[in-house]
């Protein structure tokens, strides 16, 4: 998810992109949940499930429960408000505080949408759990930066200057997209969504991979030049997006797997209600206050459910060919 604010509301934030647990030793182990997550997570919804709506007595005939992580933030209100004002459909959040209950949550029919994960995230989860819940509408992508305290140019970081990037299975392939983007070092067939440090074909720099939410600690307390920052802990730290000397191009063919989405079954793909309710996301009302919830970090796309499923397809097959 995006949203930097978890839906427990505590002060700790979650990843601005899904982030799955760190990896183990072993080339492209892929990190995932158990499966019975699937039959568990009716039990493990901390959230409840709140309707933005209008009074209950006045709900319309069409009520659609879609899954988050961020559901007290102010615009999911305004997001509820404008769907029953202007496609009479009433709004209902079932809240979670971890990523991986969402999707087995869509499949076993208890929500109808979720609006949480790029499509890397559900490429890897479709893969690993046989599943085929298919992208119905984006929402935006959010660039992952490259911080330096003492350099304000990739160009100007010394040889072999120790850079960090988070070690999970989502966020180290693309800290690499970016380092690579970045000049700073080459990945073999030009990596993609499932790359690791060890297709790493040439570098200027030395690349540690630390847990995500360690990078900024460790560019504060000098153990490296430069770090890959997810956005939600670079504010924690005190960065400010200026302050970035390097991010992804969220308009470049690589930013395709980060784009996030409203997410459904293959069966409700075509939905009519359901893509409205997609496209209304883009409301400027809505998209206002994700800007002010997101420190005006988001990029708001708005590719095509066609073209979504399309690119799932083929981050579908990387995900397969790195198990292999």
């Amino acid at each position: 998810m995006t949203e930097p604010t978890p839906p427990n509301g505590s002060s700790e934030e979650l990843p601005d992109e899904p982030r799955l647990p760190s990896r183990g030793t072993g080339r492209r182990r892929v990190v995932w949940i158990a499966a019975a997550a699937v039959v568990l997570v009716a039990a493990l919804v901390i959230g409840l499930v709140v309707s933005l709506g209008d009074d209950p007595e006045e709900a319309s005939a069409t009520t659609v429960r879609i899954g988050v992580v961020d559901a007290s933030q102010p615009y999911w209100k305004t997001y509820a408000e404008l769907a029953k004002e202007e496609l009479d459909v009433t709004v209902k959040y079932v809240n979670f505080n971890d990523y991986s209950q969402p999707n087995p949550a869509l499949k076993e029919k208890q929500l109808d949408l979720n609006q949480f994960q790029h499509i890397q995230y559900l490429a890897n989860y479709n893969v690993t759990a046989n599943d085929d819940l298919q992208p119905i509408g984006a929402t935006a992508v959010y660039p992952l930066p490259l911080y330096s305290l003492k350099f304000t140019d990739p160009s100007a970081l010394p040889k072999n200057a120790k850079i960090a990037i988070p070690n999970d299975a989502i966020n180290e392939a693309r800290g690499l997209l970016v380092l690579q983007a970045a000049g700073l070092l080459t990945l073999k067939d030009g990596g993609g969504a499932f790359s690791t440090v060890e297709d790493i074909a040439t570098k200027k720099v030395d690349v540690t991979t630390l847990d995500a939410s360690q990078t900024a600690g460790a560019l504060q307390n000098g153990s490296v030049v430069a770090a890959i920052v997810n956005n939600n802990y670079a504010t924690n730290a005190g960065l400010k997006p200026a302050q970035a000397i390097f991010k992804d191009d969220p308009g470049s063919p690589s930013a395709a797997p980060y784009v996030n989405i409203f997410t459904a079954r293959r069966a409700d793909a075509t939905n009519e209600t359901y893509l409205k309710l997609a496209e209304l996301y883009h409301d400027p009302a809505v998209e206002k206050g994700v800007q002010e919830a997101n420190s005006g970090t988001a990029v708001f796309r708005t590719t095509s459910a066609e073209q979504l499923q399309k690119d799932l397809a083929t981050v579908e097959q990387q995900a397969r060919d790195a198990k292999k």
